[in-house]
């Protein structure tokens, strides 16, 4: 997949202001400020229909910037275009695979998306959040692991204990049960050869086609300011893994999020969710607009840079 150009779906402001990115790459930008608010953390069904609605038509073929990471439910939106079997890579601190409701969140929005049948295997790149511990874990969509159809690879996360779940085989953990819980360990990637590991990992995959959805809250400070955790990547980390996928792949669809707007959920219900989730203090509340711009912006270009050399 060369990058002839980019794909913005406009909810929050947070891309359309990097300029350079936007001229080198001849943005098409879809305007959906209007329907920020009943999509920001997650929709309902009617919205996600509406969008579905207003991008039906634009070149899928571009790269697909959403903004922040609260927007990160529409990658599934975008799978939903897609109709020959693929491999989702995932690269983000969070694993987004919540079994609960609201269906259609930034939560759980790769459960929703394993439910599209052209989906072969999802892997989950660099996730290191709480919702690897206990009690988020609870309700992990464990069962998603059978049969390797998940594998989630975080950079560094102590091991787990789960309680009164099943756990399939997976590749990607190991475990070791007792009377009412799981210990689960994972494979963290603090500890591989990452250019050997990953090469081993993109080369054993049955599907060569890929859609990769980058979140950069995987990422450290200093290449990703964003409006959640930090992440444990390093920009060239994530480099070395994405020219991997270029090189061995045939990457059929690619979106972005991760870009920086301040937490504006609207309504109660989302206004509180909104403060429980996020963290209460991120980098990028203490630096000037033009900064936070300028190295997400930076990032955003070099990604682009390596899928296209």
């Amino acid at each position: 997949m060369l990058i002839q150009g980019i794909r913005l779906l406009d909810f929050d402001g947070s891309v359309k202001s990097q300029n350079k990115l936007i001229l080198k790459y001849n943005a098409e930008v879809l305007d959906l400020k209007d329907l920020a608010s009943a999509s920001r953390l997650w929709m309902n069904q009617r919205t996600a229909d509406l969008i579905s609605k207003r991008i039906k038509g634009s070149s899928f073929n571009k790269a697909t910037f959403l903004g922040s990471g609260d927007f990160h439910h529409l990658s599934s939106l975008l799978l939903n275009q897609i109709n020959e079997p693929l491999t989702l890579i995932v690269f983000d601190f969070h694993p987004d695979w919540d079994i609960l409701p609201p269906r259609l969140g930034c939560g759980s929005w790769v459960t929703q998306a394993l439910k599209n049948k052209y989906i072969s295997k999802c892997l989950i790149i660099g996730a290191s959040s709480t919702d690897l511990s206990w009690p988020l874990i609870q309700s992990a969509n464990l069962n998603s692991l059978n049969n390797d159809r998940l594998e989630i690879y975080p950079y560094l996360h102590n091991s787990t204990r789960v309680f009164l779940r099943n756990i399939p085989e997976n590749k990607s953990v190991s475990f070791q049960k007792s009377f009412l819980s799981t210990k689960i360990s994972w494979s963290n990637l603090k500890y591989k050869n990452l250019d050997e590991f990953f090469r081993s990992l993109v080369l054993a995959l049955e599907t060569k086609k890929a859609y990769v959805s980058i979140d950069k809250d995987c990422l450290l400070n200093d290449y990703a300011l964003t409006n959640w955790e930090e992440g444990r990547l390093s920009l060239d980390q994530l480099l070395i893994m994405l020219r991997m996928i270029k090189n061995n792949l045939d990457i059929v669809g690619l979106d972005i999020t991760g870009d920086y707007s301040k937490n504006s959920a609207i309504g109660i219900v989302k206004g509180v969710i909104s403060r429980l989730d996020h963290p209460k203090v991120v980098k990028a509340n203490n630096l000037p607009q033009d900064c936070i711009t300028a190295i997400n912006e930076s990032t955003n270009l070099k990604i682009l840079e390596v899928l296209n050399s």
